[in-house]
């Protein structure tokens, strides 16, 4: 799933929802709800919505809502399992390639003035995707490969959709077939991709269905859009006709766009009781004061599976937003940023540290660091972190850069300035021989209103240019609007729209649970994030790829080769997860994007009952169900009791799925 950058807003929602997954308590002394919790979560939104249309979006922005109006067959519960949502339950074949799902008969499709519309049927399932085939979904990746004769129909191969291997056997019985076993199959029935949508609604809206409006969509979920002013205010209400409403505590959700640029009135705001929740920011002049006020409330949110990283544009075609005055000047940044010694300096003078100190201040700097796309936990390879083996197979390709290298979480892995000065001056040589004339302009996109981000834009010039020299790197900071800014980087409809040199504009979180779900984003051929190293994936494009060269320059056809070795294994979860590293491992060593950080690790202050909300780690799940306020703000001390029962039933529920 795409995530953006931008204030951080994104990150400030997930961090502040995350605060309140998995399991609480009962009592008020603990931390469960009383008679007097409120039942309105308020708070704040960072980038207006650009469609409702679930099977199509990969952004972020829009599925933080449309996971609280639309349910799929399967989702996720407090503690991360995979549980009955639309599907009541399901049964797999021996040979793994069928799967069959019994649909509850009390899923209600509900219009957005709350009037019950009829039965969530099998064929609403099948209609999803065949919608999401037409409206050329963004998000197809996620089951193409997957549904038997679905690559077929996509690429025009066949026209017949019913031979595409999804079945309505009868108004409550739905059956996929897949090409290959995929143990993680049903992980990915929790994104929007997967989720039904109603065939007489579809063709009534036309061309309108998905418009981000209340009336845009038909509701299944347990909220219903009661209100959207763009850059004003996102409201919710529960849906009546939910089928699971008692477990829906969180009655309405209101959310108020916030541009960044004053963190300080986050917490203000929280204290008036304007808000639920509020970051709160220890560089901030103001934290003297939140300190005074809340030291016993400020509770620390754990790192999740995001990860935001710097992308370098491998084949800049705009340049609406730049400091360089000579076509020279444009040829040879593009030199430079195709040299990989060149990249890999910029990685090791990059002190992520002190970049996400401007956000959460010395003491939390390195609680949310990441050293690698995919979590270094997110599989086992031989009983073992994944993270491990990728750190075995990076020596293995460059032993001098990545010797003594660690990929864990919370520490800079990477950042070394003797190294960096050592691959500065391979790269000069190299470089110079080609006639490149230093030093290199970088253009760095920020949004001249976000606060935080663009103290992290200058914190990474800082360092970069401190560490190798403004003889040899400068960093232009482009200072845009909003909308220019989004345009240039998160919201680039095209490799050629990109437009910066290294932008820290977006981010990936996953889609279901295998590594692929990460590392596809880059191929070459494929993936949906190309657009952010300024390239197209190649069986999308009409014509000529105009980012050929560049994909060749820096190797890409090795890591095809890699992904396709690791997608071949389809029953042996071990040996995949360790072919994946081998292919995470080459991406790393080529430098094309820095993984920085991911969200949580950040300090907020929360009426959210510690643990209440669902907790998925990939896909989509409702924030606001299951989710419990209470009257007073959340305590450390009853953030670490909830914390620790939360972690010890995970555990439970692990060695239980291990002994099955």
């Amino acid at each position: 799933m795409k995530w953006q950058k931008k204030g951080l807003m994104a990150t400030m929602l997930v961090s502040i929802a995350l605060l309140g997954a998995a399991c609480g308590n009962k009592s008020a002394a603990d931390g469960g709800s009383s008679d007097k919790a409120p039942t309105t979560y308020a708070y704040v939104y960072g980038t207006d919505p650009t469609t409702f249309d679930y099977t199509v979006t990969s952004r972020a922005t829009n599925s933080a809502h449309t996971q609280e109006f639309m349910e799929g067959l399967l989702t996720r519960n407090k503690y991360g399992e995979l549980v009955p949502g639309v599907a009541k339950s399901w049964d797999v074949s021996k040979d793994g390639l069928t799967y069959t799902y019994h649909l509850r008969s009390d899923d209600k499709w509900t219009d957005s003035e709350g009037n019950e519309q009829g039965t969530v049927k099998a064929q609403d399932f099948v209609t999803g995707l065949k919608h999401a085939v037409d409206a050329k979904s963004e998000t197809l990746y996620v089951v193409q490969g997957s549904i038997k004769g679905l690559d077929d129909y996509v690429s025009g191969k066949t026209k017949d959709f019913s031979k595409v291997g999804v079945k309505a056997v009868d108004d409550h019985t739905l059956q996929y077939t897949l090409n290959a076993p995929e143990t993680y199959w049903n992980s990915k029935l929790t994104y929007g991709v997967m989720y039904p949508v109603k065939e007489s609604f579809l063709k009534s809206k036309g061309a309108d269905f998905g418009k981000p409006a209340s009336n845009g969509i038909l509701y299944n979920g347990p909220y219903l859009l009661s209100n959207f002013t763009a850059k004003s205010v996102i409201e919710y209400k529960e849906n009546p006709n939910y089928w699971d409403k008692k477990n829906v505590h969180v009655k309405t959700v209101k959310l108020t766009y916030n541009d960044g640029s004053n963190p300080d009135e986050l917490y203000k705001s929280f204290i008036k009781g304007d808000y639920t929740a509020a970051r709160v920011y220890p560089t901030s002049a103001d934290y003297k004061n939140v300190l005074k006020k809340s030291k016993n409330n400020i509770v620390w949110s754990s790192q999740d599976a995001s990860t935001y990283n710097f992308t370098f544009n491998l084949n800049r075609g705009s340049y609406n937003a730049t400091s360089k005055k000579t076509s020279k000047e444009k040829e040879d940044t593009k030199k430079a940023v195709l040299n990989r010694n060149f990249r890999l300096a910029i990685q090791f003078a990059f002190n992520k540290t002190t970049y996400n100190a401007q956000a959460n201040g010395e003491g939390g700097a390195k609680k949310s660091l990441r050293n690698m796309l995919t979590p270094p936990e997110f599989v086992s390879v031989d009983g073992k972190e994944y993270g491990d083996q990728v750190e075995k197979d990076l020596v293995s390709e460059d032993s001098e850069a990545w010797k003594g290298v660690s990929l864990a979480n919370a520490q800079d892995g990477t950042y070394n300035v003797k190294k960096a000065k050592e691959y500065m001056a391979k790269a000069k040589k190299e470089l110079e021989a080609e006639g490149v004339s230093f030093p290199i302009h970088l253009d760095l996109p920020a949004d001249q209103k976000a606060v935080l981000t663009l103290n992290q834009s200058k914190s990474f010039k800082s360092t970069v240019e401190k560490n190798l020299g403004t003889k040899n790197v400068k960093v232009d900071i482009q200072l845009l609007s909003e909308d220019k800014y989004l345009v240039a980087t998160y919201q680039a409809t095209s490799g050629e729209a990109s437009d910066f040199d290294i932008s820290n504009a977006s981010g990936w979180s996953p889609d279901y649970d295998d590594p692929s779900t990460y590392l596809e984003i880059y191929n070459p051929e494929t993936g949906s994030m190309l657009q952010t190293l300024g390239l197209d994936a190649s069986a999308t494009v009409q014509g000529a790829d105009k980012g050929a060269a560049a994909k060749k320059a820096v190797g890409f056809e090795e890591y095809v080769s890699l992904l396709a070795k690791a997608e071949a294994i389809k029953t042996d979860a071990n040996a995949r997860y360790k072919a994946f590293a081998k292919a995470e491992a080459w991406l790393l060593n080529s430098g094309i994007q820095i993984p920085v950080h991911s969200a949580g690790g950040s300090p907020s202050v929360t009426k959210v009952v510690p643990y209440t909300s669902a907790y998925a780690l990939s896909g989509l799940a409702s924030t606001y169900k299951g989710m419990k306020l209470q009257a007073k703000p959340v305590t450390v001390a009853q953030k670490a009791k909830a914390k620790k029962a939360w972690e010890a039933k995970r555990a439970e529920i692990a060695e239980k799925a291990a002994k099955d």
